[in-house]
């Protein structure tokens, strides 16, 4: 099932760890997978999470392209179309398939006013960014690197599968991601989500009030961690 308003609303409120904290809930178990697995790095680390349904492509860029510029551009107009499509919100994920990985910047200022246009929430890759100071200041982007140059980067494919940093990505998936990386939910743990997000809080709450009050100790922590327990649903 699709993520309606008032869950698309909840998940930007609430960073990726509280998501994966909620789809191990609905697992019933710890997940090793699903998520990136290196470190990102955010174009602005103060803005709130991006969540939407992902629009893929892959690029490439260490050497100038082998096929006509004609194709290149007719490719390039075609993702742009792909792009702005519902269902909203998008985000962009775009896997940098060169083995030198992020010398070639397919995300800066120009690309940023695009997608932003397009209603695009942000942008996911394992490539590199640029022109950090001057793309629009509302635009998350979440990379592998920061790079000076676009060199030769183009479009390779649009709307295809995906890896990002070990997360891997189907067109149309609901992805969450903010400073500390980004996570897949998977379709059918939608349905399921708004509740695990507020069990997440609801099981934290003990522990957490109880380490900021005066007077807290191992005992307190025990006696927490205890009520933490009861809280199964």
């Amino acid at each position: 099932m699709p993520a309606d308003d008032t869950l698309l609303s909840l998940m930007r409120s609430v960073d990726t760890p509280t998501i994966c904290n909620a789809l191990e809930i609905i697992a019933g178990r710890r997940l090793g997978d699903g998520f990136t697995r290196r470190p990102m790095v955010a174009a602005d680390p103060n803005l709130p999470p991006i969540v939407g349904y992902a629009r893929t492509a892959t690029i490439a860029g260490v050497a100038a392209p082998k096929e006509s510029a004609e194709v290149i551009k007719s490719r390039r107009l075609a993702y742009y179309e792909y792009v702005a499509k519902k269902p909203h919100p998008a985000v962009v994920v775009i896997e940098d398939k060169d083995e030198e990985c992020g010398l070639a910047a397919f995300w800066g200022e120009v690309q940023v006013a695009i997608h932003r246009g397009l209603k695009v929430a942000g942008g996911i890759t394992n490539g590199s960014i640029r022109d950090l100071g001057t793309m629009d200041k509302d635009f998350q982007l979440l990379a592998g690197s920061v790079m000076p140059s676009h060199a030769h980067v183009h479009l390779t494919a649009i709307d295809v599968p995906v890896e990002v940093l070990g997360m891997r990505v189907n067109p149309g998936d609901l992805v969450h991601g903010d400073r500390h990386g980004s996570v897949v939910v998977p379709a059918d743990m939608i349905g399921r989500l708004a509740h695990a997000i507020d069990l997440v809080a609801r099981k934290e709450r003990p522990v957490i009030e109880a380490a900021h009050a005066e007077g807290f100790d191992v005992g307190a922590l025990k006696r927490a961690w205890s009520e933490m327990e009861k809280i199964v649903s």
